[in-house]
């Protein structure tokens, strides 16, 4: 308790507020921008922090790994395009509200659920980092191949139309997933005699072709803009205030968003993507109304944006703990503790507890800032989209997507998928082919992949070698999960299919 209370003192100075401050405007504006991810926006800072104490360098790069991650909500938002990895469920319903003329509405609710993601993410790590740090060791190769199966069965739900669609699309996903070198055997796969594909797609290349390409097709076919202009902030006369009642007064989808995003991100390499789609077929398997998810649902809003951002503080827990980054950014925040000569651990906690507690508590002071710097970023960033002819926004959005996509490994190659995959996305989803399922399915294949491949390499002496997927409780646990998860999203389709739903909830609501 001493050392949090002077970790608090040391943070409650006009240097730090102006950091944190600096920090999240600046993840905010970097995280807004289809291509520049936070890892990127890390990588960008860490030269600055290196003439930095080590508690001003920590504290810079927490808030911009906080402003980033929630900076990605305002493009999928606004223009259908998750800004980070991160967003992709953000744009399910939030890009449909603001068709519908409540932008504002969807970004106060993504700004409110950012904030208390934020903060429980770091209540969390602050209470609770030792027991989940010995949960995350418990994650083997076998355990991460039922997480990314679990991940899998949310395809049904990203499916409104055809379950048969979504299914073909999320194995799309899997065989894009399978180009380039094996992760485990290192054979070379699908490259078609061209070496350069030998690195794979990048994920943020699929991102950037399957989400904004086709948007923008869409945009100069029919001649307009991202939203209409009467689709503005006065169309939809509701004030940040309704916004929190409305989410408050109902505070079970944001409480369990909060805690899927918490359990989640202590597996290494799970990700804000995986919290964040994962949240969003939570809120709407449990919800009353589960066909108005997709089509303007805010609560699909707060599911996604609570979970990913409680995985900013939450996916430092076995980094600060056990010295393995969470996510890809914390990879970053691992050099910068080590060049200061802090190494994960015990010791992190009880030597350099001041430091450590600051920096911390200073990811709950970003979190805080979140709320004052996205609601009057949201106004400005909404009304250049609004005022601007799509005639100068298609040109000006497609030159940031091309520049961010070659900036991630200064590739032309890059730039080329990423066109393929757009143009192939946008005649896809004419046909009903979304690009959310495609992309679960590249982000889940390859962690399917690995842990399948490493768990039969292990058990090649067992007699039955597939037995050691389900070898041990917790695998059997998230096995058991796979199985729930697959039939109450199958359970549906199977009932309409055989003339069944109607009866079934007529009947539910003559009993009522």
């Amino acid at each position: 308790m001493d050392m949090l209370l002077q970790a608090l003192a040391s943070l409650l100075t006009f240097e730090s507020f102006i950091t944190v401050l600096v920090g999240v405007s600046a993840g905010l504006l970097i995280g807004s921008l289809p291509g520049l991810t936070a890892t990127m926006a890390l990588a960008v800072l860490l030269p600055f922090t290196f003439s930095m104490e080590a508690l001003q360098g920590l504290i810079a790069l927490g808030a911009v790994y906080m402003g980033a991650i929630y900076g990605g909500a305002f493009t999928a938002i606004l223009i259908n395009t998750p800004g980070t990895p991160s967003s992709i469920a953000t744009t399910f319903d939030g890009y449909p509200m603001a068709r519908q003329g409540r932008a504002y509405e969807a970004l106060a609710a993504a700004t409110i659920a950012s904030v208390v993601g934020g903060l429980v993410g770091v209540a969390f790590l602050l209470v609770l980092a030792p027991p989940l740090a010995r949960l995350a060791v418990a994650f083997g190769p076998a355990e991460m191949f039922w997480v990314a199966m679990l991940g899998l069965t949310l395809v049904a739900s990203l499916s409104s139309d055809s379950l048969l669609k979504g299914l073909l699309g999320g194995c799309i996903g899997m065989l894009l997933s399978t180009i380039g070198v094996s992760p485990v055997g290192g054979e070379t796969r699908f490259t078609f005699g061209f070496p350069p594909l030998q690195g794979g797609v990048e994920l943020i290349v699929a991102l950037i072709g399957l989400f904004v390409i086709p948007e923008l097709l869409t945009m100069a076919a029919e001649g307009r803009g991202a939203l209409s202009k009467e689709g503005g902030f006065g169309k939809s006369h509701v004030s940040i205030l309704q916004v929190a009642k409305r989410i408050f007064t109902k505070p079970v989808n944001l409480i369990r968003s909060c805690l899927i995003g918490q359990l989640i991100a202590i597996i290494p390499g799970a990700g804000g993507n995986v919290t964040s789609l994962v949240a969003y077929n939570e809120a709407r398997r449990f919800s009353k109304d589960p066909d108005s998810f997709g089509k303007g649902n805010v609560d699909g809003v707060v599911a996604s944006e609570s979970s990913n951002n409680v995985m900013v503080a939450g996916s430092m827990v076995p980094l600060l703990t056990l010295g393995i980054p969470g996510a890809p950014p914390d990879a970053i925040i691992l050099g910068v503790l080590l060049l200061h000569g802090l190494r994960p651990g015990l010791d992190l906690f009880t030597e350099t507890g001041v430091l450590t507690n600051g920096f911390i508590l200073s990811m709950g002071l970003a979190a805080l800032m979140l709320l004052p710097v996205g609601l009057i970023g949201g106004r400005l960033i909404h009304r250049v989209v609004i005022k601007t002819p799509y005639y100068f926004l298609m040109p000006c959005i497609a030159m940031v997507t091309i520049l961010g996509t070659f900036a991630l490994r200064n590739s032309l190659l890059d730039v080329g998928i990423m066109l393929i995959l757009g143009s192939a996305g946008y005649f896809l989803r004419l046909i009903g082919i979304h690009a959310a399922p495609i992309v679960l399915g590249l982000i889940l294949g390859g962690i399917a992949e690995q842990g399948y491949v490493q768990t039969m390499l292990a058990a090649v002496i067992d007699p039955i070698p597939w037995l050691r997927l389900v070898s041990n409780p917790l695998s059997k646990v998230l096995a058991g999960l796979v199985v729930i998860g697959a039939a109450t999203a199958l359970l549906p389709a199977w009932l309409e299919r055989r003339g069944l739903l109607d009866k079934v909830s007529s009947k539910a609501g003559g009993d009522a």
